[in-house]
């Protein structure tokens, strides 16, 4: 009897085995990057709900590892969501400050202004400080010819933005005592009185409502008074543009400062403090050891001393 040939056992291909476990892997992968774009896509909204979800079935009153879950500030600030639509306002402002800082430098470097301009946005506002002899002669608050210059532009850009403007006269520590001037507050705030109506009578858009002018005599320096340089830094005029909004990360931001001469708006009171609050106000009325910038005082409808119009040392053109 014939027998039977028996097949040789099938023996797999040597690299077969990896074949189950590559898969798996890719499987893996994909799921993962799926699970990475719609992480990515997710709105924050829904995000919060769910993790406010999850605390409450898997905590019983204890810290959730959920609560310091939440988009990153900075990337709100880049792109804000509907949850973060208060600080859109805040954004905006911010966008409109850092243009018109742009544009006020473009202004110093063409025109070789840098010994006698400079400007600083910080979180209070925008900051343009302007050297003594960029607009006044030493001891006096007569503008001169130069300022006919500075102050249309500055007065232009300020036309283009809705916040409050707060103008402040400052000197150095070396006293004066003339017929005009006894002492160093009134020539600071006789400067930035006469800056004041000089730039709103630039541009018919600006409302006298936004401005104050305030004089800080020699308690607001920003250099030591020991040196002829310092000195010379702290003779000086500033334009404060305060912002009329935060950024909060956590609620809406609100309105402050009446841009726009609103009655209801909320005050930040963030004009800048660099030392000492003492102040002399427009009106001639000094506050020593305040501790607010109570002492600036608004110009409604142009400046006054005593309730009547003041005209100051103005060029005679806006003398009249």
């Amino acid at each position: 009897m014939a027998k039977k040939k028996r097949q040789p056992p099938h023996e797999e291909h040597e690299g077969e085995p990896w074949l189950l476990p590559y898969s798996d892997l890719m499987t893996l992968l994909l799921a993962l990057f799926i699970a990475l774009f719609a992480i990515s896509q997710t709105d924050q909204t829904k995000l919060k709900q769910m993790a406010q979800a999850f605390t409450a079935a898997f905590n019983s009153g204890g810290p959730s590892f959920f609560d310091a879950m939440g988009p990153n500030p900075g990337r709100r600030a880049e792109m804000p969501s509907d949850e973060d639509a208060g600080n859109s306002a805040y954004i905006q402002e911010n966008q409109s400050l850092e243009e018109v800082q742009r544009q006020m430098e473009e202004y110093i470097e063409a025109n070789n202004l840098k010994d006698k301009l400079t400007t600083e946005l910080s979180e209070d506002g925008l900051m343009i400080r302007i050297k003594e002899r960029a607009l006044f002669p030493s001891g006096s608050a007569q503008l001169v010819a130069e300022s006919q210059k500075i102050a249309p532009v500055i007065a232009g850009l300020l036309a283009t933005l809705p916040e409050r403007v707060v103008i402040s006269g400052h000197t150095d520590n070396v006293p004066i005592n003339t017929a005009q001037f006894p002492s160093n507050w009134e020539l600071s705030s006789s400067r930035a009185l006469n800056f004041m109506k000089y730039i709103i009578a630039q541009d018919a858009r600006l409302n006298p409502r936004r401005f104050s002018a305030v004089g800080y005599s020699e308690y607001r320096p920003i250099a030591s008074n020991d040196t002829d340089d310092g000195r010379q830094q702290n003779r000086r005029v500033e334009v404060f543009i305060a912002r009329n909004y935060r950024f909060n990360p956590n609620e809406s931001v609100t309105a402050a400062g009446g841009g726009n001469g609103n009655p209801n708006a909320k005050a930040t009171g963030n004009i800048p403090s660099t030392g000492g609050s003492s102040g002399i106000g427009a009106t001639g009325d000094s506050k020593v050891g305040s501790t607010d910038d109570s002492s600036a005082t608004g110009a409604t409808g142009g400046p006054t001393m005593g309730g009547r119009a003041y005209t100051g040392d103005l060029p005679p053109a806006l003398a009249n």
